[in-house]
């Protein structure tokens, strides 16, 4: 089986082993794939001689069961998040924790984003605002446009700031999310937006070196606010300002509770609802359900779909073009 690898900065095709699924895991015969960019053309350039599998969102069909699954049917589609389990290629071995099934109603490509919207709701979670408090999105690429519309859908008040105006005009949602690519204009409707009390929440998506974007967020927020890095970003800042609101500066790690534990998705040990609400598995299923009632639309994010063959066009876009914003990687006829 193919699948897209990294290997000293290029992009290739290259072909791996495709296994049975193990207990508890199920085989998915691959639709779409998402390309994260952020996350992924980082990784692209950081590559050495050592040859990696890229990728970790995708949606598809459900080819055969492991041992003790349940709730999955052969035939079924999902949608699923997770490396190394999940990645761009022709077929995947998930654990069941790591999918969700996906309505017929429920278009795969918008599916196949399922761990990004993972991603973009555990950064909310982390945010912990609560019914009519406010958060500010900074940085509108794919995955900041996401947060920006679930945190829309969760009835939060959101403001949205990026340099380009064009990123800025598409998560604005006249009564109901206004997005800004004028730092002035945002400073001033988010003061007008809180009374002059400052954001509850910043969620910085932005990439880079982070100590002046964090600063600023600093005099944002509330005092007692917080703000949440998504972004790959360098986290210097004032520790004076902080101290001045008593601020919360924290990290959205990835999906939610559950990633990076091996018992958790390799050996798809579920943690107990009462003791863990939201897993990045429960996390996936949200996603899916917001767009399985219409709560959200990734559809006018998505730039390019290509067949999975041109995957080192597709990563291409990236660097020729800022307007790329989605790309799905496209497997089958």
């Amino acid at each position: 089986m193919k699948a897209v690898s990294a290997y000293k900065g290029k992009i290739g095709i290259t072909e791996i082993e495709i296994t049975a699924p193990p207990p508890g895991h199920v085989l998915i015969r691959t639709e779409y794939s998402a390309i994260s960019p952020g996350t992924e053309l980082s990784f692209l350039r950081r590559t050495s001689d050592q040859q990696v599998i890229l990728g970790y969102s995708a949606v598809g069909i459900v080819e055969q069961l492991g041992e003790g699954v349940a709730g999955i049917t052969a035939g079924q589609r999902v949608a699923c998040y997770g490396a190394p389990y999940v990645k761009h290629a022709e077929m995947l071995t998930v654990p069941c924790n790591l999918t969700a099934p996906v309505p017929d109603h429920v278009s795969p490509e918008e599916a196949a984003f399922a761990g990004l919207g993972a991603i973009a709701i555990h950064a909310l979670r982390t945010a912990e605002l609560r019914f009519g408090e406010s958060a500010v999105v900074v940085g509108l690429g794919i995955l900041g446009q996401m947060i920006g519309q679930i945190a829309s859908a969760a009835a939060f008040r959101v403001i949205g700031l990026d340099l380009s105006a064009g990123r800025a005009e598409l998560l604005n949602r006249p009564g109901k999310i206004s997005s800004f690519a004028s730092l002035e204009l945002m400073e001033e409707h988010m003061r007008e937006a809180t009374g002059g009390y400052g954001a509850d929440s910043v969620l910085l998506c932005a990439g880079g070196p982070g100590e002046e974007l964090i600063n600023q967020s600093l005099g944002w927020i509330r005092d007692r606010g917080n703000i949440v890095i998504v972004g790959d970003m360098t986290t210097s800042f004032s520790r004076g300002l902080m101290f001045a609101k008593e601020a919360q500066v924290l990290i959205s790690r990835a999906g939610g509770p559950g990633r990076y534990d091996s018992s958790y998705e390799r050996d798809n040990r579920d943690y107990p609802i009462a003791h863990v609400r939201w897993t990045e598995g429960r996390n996936i299923g949200e996603y899916v359900r917001l767009l399985a009632e219409r709560r959200i639309e990734i559809r006018p994010l998505i730039t390019n779909i290509v067949p999975f063959e041109q995957a080192e066009a597709a990563y291409g876009s990236y660097e020729a073009s800022k307007d790329v914003m989605g790309t799905l990687l496209r497997y089958g006829t």
